[in-house]
């Protein structure tokens, strides 16, 4: 059996020698700095015109993470791609060859891979905090008040655990292309119209993403947002309960599944 120090070296040779997989980490960095950039000087612009309600929820630090919606895709192609790509190419099959132990060879990917994600993903929460920040001015909060941080240190682990996520859904499809094409279009259109409408609120707000951006909070129903039945901790713990289950389901896939 291969010893796992090995295995995460040799999941690391593969992510860091494929150009898509680091090409997919730099968008999510910059697609989630800039758009939250561009829509926190908005929001400065027009804050005299939002309705009073809006401006009496307003939430600072959720403004900088505005951009979060569709850089989150970026990280979830690269989850997609951490796994798929060996189903893709049959390189499946040397990896297996290589790491005959199917659960010692998950793990040291999805190690791997999380860990980069998670780098990547509080790069990002910070730059786009102290960016967003500086442009709101008056309207800015330091990182120092009260939950702040928390919500920014949450904003990169929301990030991690959307990549994990992908990597897990990915093992039990087993298919970059299908994979990509369940999962962006859920996580940029279901989603979000599944916890905007009134009468699939109840369900959409325990999806994964709509629970688990509410650590990125720091006002409570920011933005005249819907009021919900869990906390910023309480939204990341079922997203996490989601993260569990694909990682356990395409652990499944994986041992029962021939290669």
């Amino acid at each position: 059996m291969a010893a796992f120090p090995a295995v995460l070296r040799s999941e690391w040779t593969k992510i860091r020698t494929v150009a898509s997989t680091s090409w997919t980490l730099v968008a999510a960095l910059v697609v989630t700095v800039g758009i939250s950039a561009a829509l926190c000087f908005a929001v400065n612009a027009t804050f005299s015109d939002m309705p009073r309600e809006q401006q009496l929820t307003f939430d600072p630090t959720l403004a900088s993470f505005a951009g979060m919606t569709l850089g989150q895709l970026a990280m979830i192609v690269f989850g997609v791609l951490v796994v798929g790509t060996e189903y893709s190419t049959g390189m499946i099959r040397s990896s297996l060859a290589a790491v005959p132990s199917r659960p010692t060879l998950l793990l040291g990917k999805l190690t791997v891979a999380t860990a980069l994600a998670l780098v990547v993903g509080l790069v990002t929460s910070f730059l786009s905090f102290f960016l967003g920040q500086a442009i709101l001015g008056d309207r800015s909060i330091g990182i120092g008040e009260e939950n702040v941080l928390r919500a920014v240190v949450g904003a990169g682990l929301y990030m991690a655990m959307i990549a994990l996520f992908s990597m897990g859904a990915t093992a039990i499809m087993r298919s970059s292309v299908l994979a990509i094409c369940i999962l962006v279009p859920f996580f940029l259109l279901i989603s979000n119209i599944l916890g905007a409408v009134s009468a699939t609120r109840k369900f959409g707000q325990y999806l994964p993403d709509q629970a688990g951006s509410k650590i990125m909070q720091v006002v409570p129903n920011a933005m005249d947002g819907a009021t919900t039945p869990y906390g910023p901790w309480g939204g990341f713990g079922i997203m996490l309960l989601w993260v569990a289950a694909a990682v356990l389901g395409g652990l499944l896939v994986l041992n029962k599944r021939d290669a």
